[in-house]
C-alpha cells in the first residue's frame, strides 16, 4: 500500500463493552483510574453514556447520569466524550415530544459531551430529523447510525438510500451499527463501498459486535473497502457480545499497511486494571465466541438470550428456548423484518414466547407490537400479510405520520405535573422516569468516585486479590479436616 490510509478508533470500553459483558454495571468510580489513560491513547472519541447505561445508572446504580457526564468531563480533557441516543426515543423505549428531544441535546452539551451518535431502530430518518437538528444547533459533533440487519428487503441499495437520507439531515459522519454482529466479510465487500459512496466526503464508521466471532476479521477487511473509523474495546472487555479488541485490531490493521494513531501503552494499562476490577467485582472478561450459524436466523443479542433462558427456566420451560428462538425468526418475517435492536428485539421475543406458549399463534398480541404494525414507531421495511395485519390491528387505523408529530409538547406538562425542578437535568429525568425512580435517585445523593485503584498501586491490589483467593482455597481445603 503506497500511501497508507489512516483508520481512527472510537473507544467503547466505558459504555458498550460493560453493557455487553457486565450487564451495564460499571460504576463511575471504576472509571476513575482508567478514563484518564484512555484519554491519553489518541482515540477519536470515547463512548460514555447512552441507551441502557443511562437507564441502569438511574434504576440500579442510583447514579445521576448527568452527574456522570460532568465528572468524566473533568477526567477526560483531550478526547471528546460520546452520548448515544435512540433518536426520538432518547434513552428509553418510548418516543418523546420534540421539545424534550431538543432540551436533551442542550443538556448533553451543557454537561460536557461533545460527540453524539443517534440512531433510529427502524432506520426511519424522520425519527432522526429533530435529534440531528437539535444536536447540531448546540454544537455537538453528530455521527448518525444506520442499523444493519439481514433480510430480503435490507439490500445494499436500501442501505445506500438510507445513508443518503441521513447525510441530507446534516450529520458530520455516518456509522454502520451492527448490533447483532451479523456483518460478514463477503457482505461488507459490497455493502461498505455502497454506503461509502452515499456518504460522499463524510467519514464512515463501523460499530460491530463479536457475537459470531467475525467482527475483528470483518473490520480489517472493511477498512480496505472504505471504513474510516472502527469502534473497539480494551482487550479485557472485548469479544463475546462486545466489540473487537483495540490492541489486536490496531496491530492487525498496522500489519495490513494502515496508520492507526492510537498509543497502545495506556490502553494496555487500562486492560490490566480492568482485569483487576473484574476479579474484585466477580465480573467476566471477554471471550472469543464460537461461530453460530443459527444466530443469523434469530439474530438475537447474546445478553437477551441468556436473560430469556433465566426467565423461562423457573416456569419449567427452559428446554423450549430453541423453539422460542425458531419462532422469533418466524415472527420477524411475519412483521416485515424489524431490526433486532431495542426495542424491537424485545417486541419480537415477547411475541415469540406468547406464540409458543399459546394455543394459537398471535392469539395474544402486546400493545407494543400492535403499535409497531400500525406505524406508530415509524416505517416498516418489509410487507406484512394483510390477514395477519388485520388480526393484529383489530380494527385500528394505521398512521403514516412522523411519530414525533403525534405527540403533544412535553416540557410544560412535566413542569405542571412533576415540578418545580432545581434544573433542566432534573426535569428531563422526570420526563424519562416515574416519580418512584426519580426520588430514589435523588435520595442516593452525589456519586461516590472512590475506588481502590485511585489510591493504591495496582501491584499491591493484585497481591491482595491473590491473597484473598489463596485464603479462600486454604479454608476450603482445611475445613473437612477440622470437621473430621
Amino acid at each position: 500500500m503506497a500511501n497508507k490510509k489512516t483508520v481512527q478508533l472510537v473507544d467503547v470500553t466505558l459504555r458498550d463493552a460493560p453493557q455487553c459483558l457486565w450487564a451495564t454495571r460499571m460504576t463511575t468510580a471504576m472509571m476513575a483510574d482508567v478514563a484518564p489513560r484512555l484519554d491519553r491513547a489518541g482515540f477519536e472519541a470515547i463512548d460514555l453514556v447512552g441507551g441502557a447505561v443511562f437507564d441502569v445508572c438511574v434504576r440500579y446504580l442510583r447514579e445521576d447520569p448527568w452527574e456522570r457526564m460532568r465528572i468524566l468531563s473533568g477526567w477526560v480533557k483531550q478526547t471528546p466524550l460520546i452520548v448515544m441516543t435512540r433518536g426520538q426515543s432518547l434513552f428509553t423505549f418510548e418516543f418523546f415530544p420534540d421539545d424534550i428531544v431538543e432540551l436533551t441535546a442542550e443538556r448533553i452539551f451543557a454537561n460536557g459531551m461533545r460527540y453524539h451518535t443517534p440512531y433510529d431502530a427502524l432506520n426511519d430518518m424522520r425519527n432522526m430529523q429533530v435529534p440531528v437538528r437539535a444536536a447540531k444547533k448546540v454544537g455537538l459533533y453528530t455521527a448518525g447510525g444506520v442499523v444493519y440487519t439481514i433480510s430480503p428487503v435490507h439490500t445494499d441499495e436500501y442501505y445506500a438510500r438510507k445513508t443518503r437520507e441521513m447525510v441530507a439531515l446534516g450529520v458530520d459522519a455516518v456509522y454502520l451499527k451492527d448490533a447483532s454482529g451479523l456483518l460478514t466479510p463477503e457482505r461488507a465487500k459490497t455493502l461498505v463501498p455502497a454506503i461509502k459512496a452515499a456518504c460522499g466526503t463524510l467519514p464512515l464508521h463501523l460499530h460491530s459486535h463479536c457475537l459470531t466471532g467475525l467482527a475483528p476479521y470483518t473490520a480489517c477487511h472493511a477498512a480496505e473497502w472504505g471504513i474510516d473509523v472502527v469502534h473497539t474495546a480494551t482487550s479485557a472487555l472485548a469479544n463475546g457480545a462486545s466489540h473487537p479488541s483495540t490492541e489486536w485490531l490496531t496491530r492487525n490493521l498496522r500489519r495490513n499497511g494502515f496508520e492507526v494513531p492510537v498509543d497502545l501503552a495506556p490502553v494496555e494499562e487500562v486492560a490490566e486494571r480492568l482485569r483487576y476490577i473484574a476479579k474484585r467485582e466477580d465480573k467476566p472478561l471477554g471471550d472469543i465466541v464460537e461461530y453460530d450459524a443459527f444466530h443469523y436466523e434469530h439474530q438475537m443479542p447474546g445478553g437477551m438470550i441468556s436473560n430469556l433462558k433465566s426467565q423461562l427456566t423457573p416456569l419449567g420451560i427452559g428446554h423450549r428456548l430453541p423453539e422460542v428462538l425458531e419462532e422469533a425468526a418466524r415472527v420477524r418475517c411475519d412483521l416485515g423484518y424489524p431490526i433486532i435492536v431495542s426495542p424491537f428485539a424485545q417486541f419480537v421475543m415477547t411475541q415469540a414466547v406468547l406464540n409458543v406458549m399459546g394455543k394459537e399463534r398471535y392469539a395474544t398480541v402486546p400493545d407494543e407490537v400492535r403499535k409497531y404494525v400500525l406505524g406508530y414507531y415509524g416505517e416498516i421495511a418489509g410487507p406484512i400479510d394483510p390477514d395477519l395485519f388485520d388480526r393484529i390491528a383489530n380494527g385500528a387505523e394505521p398512521t403514516s405520520a412522523r411519530p414525533g408529530d403525534l405527540l403533544e409538547p412535553g416540557i410544560r406538562k412535566v413542569r405542571r405535573e412533576r415540578g418545580p425542578f432545581v434544573s433542566d437535568d432534573d426535569l428531563l429525568l422526570s420526563a424519562f422516569y416515574p416519580d418512584r425512580e426519580y426520588q430514589a435517585l435523588k435520595a442516593a445523593g452525589p456519586i461516590d468516585t472512590s475506588y481502590p485503584l485511585a489510591s493504591t498501586p495496582l501491584a499491591t491490589l493484585l497481591k491482595e486479590v491473590a491473597l484473598r483467593r489463596d485464603i479462600r482455597s486454604f479454608h476450603f481445603i482445611q475445613r473437612p479436616r477440622a470437621l473430621a
